[in-house]
């Protein structure tokens, strides 16, 4: 019986903007995509809902599930419509909103991200990284211990690592089978310590990632973030990923290859953030495959990875399809 070709399997691991910014790119190709997304916040109008309804905070789902949609773009801004000059609504998302009435309606996280994914047509498969209220506290250097992750980049002093409550939280079965079955696992962009970290705090996820025969690739920031990563070069990047993990885990490292422009810099510089710098043969010697891309696109004043750049290159690093059985699933 001839093979046929299917979508290459690729998992992305994370969470704010960067997360949902690289998704817009990658849902344009044939790609069978999983976001594993942190349910880590607790500011703003997920912050609140968490702390009224006792459940998962919504927004950093709802962000991913926006990018994914191939719904009709009125439906799709109405998802992130956030509310405005209401002392009861005020700042809340009619998304977030909707997310919290299907968990109460079916009295789970999950199963209301999986029904709302339907409603909004996504394009791929979305998970929460666990499936019930956590929180993310952070050591640093000094010994200080801040709790909540909207608080921890306030703190303004060097992170010595962070750990979630409770420590031995679960996460789905279905987010496990997608890191197995992956050819790809991708790890960012996004805030280190309150985006991506927090997912691979999940013990299970932490297992079957290292465990997982796919590619493993960390897309590196572009800048350095106060309060998180200050001054960090792409290599103190992998390492607190290592630490975290308890191991080497990545095949291979993103980084972009062109220079952020002098004045964008400048002003970045001057809320203590800098383009973050790399070390070839310490990467290498860390392990690591490196690739240099152009990858950078300046939106005003602000510097975010080009989504449609790293999608491609992530496509071709991916293999295009594969082969497979027939009894699979086809492209």
């Amino acid at each position: 019986m001839e093979s046929t070709l299917r979508r290459k399997r690729v998992v992305i691991i994370g969470g704010g903007t960067g997360l949902s910014t690289l998704l817009r790119g990658l849902k344009k190709f044939p790609l069978d995509l999983t976001a594993i997304v942190t349910v880590a916040d607790d500011g703003g109008s997920s912050g609140r809902l968490r702390n009224d309804l006792d459940i998962p905070p919504p927004g950093d789902i709802r962000n991913v599930m926006a990018a994914l949609s191939d719904a009709e773009p009125l439906v799709a801004e109405m998802f992130q419509y956030r509310f405005k000059q209401s002392p009861d609504l005020d700042g809340h998302s009619l998304g977030n909103l909707m997310l919290a009435a299907l968990t109460n309606i079916t009295g789970d996280f999950s199963h209301a991200v999986k029904e709302m994914s339907r409603v909004l047509n996504v394009n791929g498969t979305v998970l929460p990284a666990a499936n019930q209220l956590v929180t993310l506290h952070a050591e640093f250097e000094d010994g200080t211990i801040v709790s909540g992750e909207s608080k921890i980049p306030a703190y303004l002093q060097p992170i010595k690592r962070v750990f979630l409550e409770p420590r031995d939280v679960k996460t789905l079965p279905d987010t496990i089978q997608a890191i197995q079955k992956a050819d790809v696992i991708v790890v960012g962009p996004g805030s280190l310590y309150t985006s991506i970290l927090p997912n691979l705090l999940v013990k299970d996820i932490k297992k079957a990632v290292v465990s997982a025969e796919a590619k493993k690739i960390y897309i590196c920031n572009l800048m350095t973030q106060a309060g998180e990563t200050y001054k960090y070069t792409a290599c103190d990047h992998v390492k607190a990923l290592y630490d975290h993990v308890g191991e080497p885990f990545l095949d291979a490292i993103l980084l972009n290859k062109e220079q952020v422009p002098q004045g964008i810099a400048e002003r970045y510089i001057k809320q203590k953030a800098w383009p973050v710098a790399y070390d070839e043969e310490r990467l290498q010697s860390m392990g690591l495959e490196i690739f240099k891309q152009d990858i950078a696109n300046i939106l005003g004043e602000t510097v975010r990875h080009e989504p449609l750049k790293v999608a491609e290159w992530l496509f071709e690093y991916a293999g295009g399809l594969a082969k497979e059985d027939p009894k699979q699933l086809y492209f």
